[in-house]
């Protein structure tokens, strides 16, 4: 049995967050599937076995992923995340929630809209309080590439969180499925990594490519 902490996906079946737990799985980790359809998720989970190879994901209703996790991540759209994560704050009581969320506001999501206060994950800490360690991360990863282990992810994750340990957890779970990560300060600072998003966006239509990126220089 592997030693690795069990992660939730919540909002696995989309593009990003079925990129992630392909991505975590393939790195060891036990991975749960979370869902409001049950079905859906289950559904999701073998199609990521059956490409992997193992029995490594499995699928569930949100709140029994999220109970099974030591370690959950957030991964539903901007309109969906509060309610979502609120539902599950029982759940989610001393555990540590990466949140992915991006406050994308169709139609114009090439442009950045930033909620009141700056930042959507440090709204969400602020609801949850300090009994969930909420860290940013994620938010400027192209899901196009994550299924496609042989291809190289061309971004840096920049995490963000209030606790400095649960960001270091974090960055080793990217570090684990072939990203570079580095701490970017507290959890409000998550405002410039979501604004990057709908950045990325614009160059991605300018330049009619899938998947653009950032990179951190002058650190080796």
């Amino acid at each position: 049995m592997s030693d690795k902490p069990t992660i939730a996906v919540i909002g696995g079946t989309g593009a990003e967050g079925s990129g992630l737990a392909f991505r975590l799985a393939h790195a060891g980790h036990a991975v749960v599937i979370g869902s409001r359809d049950a079905a859906k998720a289950q559904a999701t989970a073998a199609e990521l076995n059956a490409a992997l190879g193992t029995d490594a994901v499995r699928g569930a209703r949100s709140d029994e992923a999220a109970a099974e996790a030591s370690i959950v991540l957030l991964t539903v759209p901007y309109a969906a995340q509060q309610a979502t994560a609120l539902d599950l704050k029982d759940q989610l009581r001393g555990k540590i929630l990466v949140d992915a969320t991006v406050p994308l506001v169709p139609p114009k999501v090439g442009r950045v809209q930033l909620p009141e206060g700056g930042s959507a994950v440090a709204q969400l800490q602020l609801l949850l309080g300090d009994e969930v360690k909420v860290v940013a991360a994620f938010q400027n990863v192209s899901a196009h590439h994550l299924k496609d282990l042989g291809h190289s992810i061309d971004c840096d994750v920049l995490v963000c969180a209030d606790d400095v340990a649960a960001a270091e957890t974090v960055i080793g779970l990217a570090k684990a499925i072939g990203l570079s990560a580095y701490y970017a300060g507290p959890v409000a600072n998550s405002a410039a990594v979501e604004a990057l998003t709908s950045v990325l966006i614009t160059i991605n239509r300018r330049h009619k490519v899938a998947g653009s990126g950032i990179r951190i220089t002058g650190l080796g």
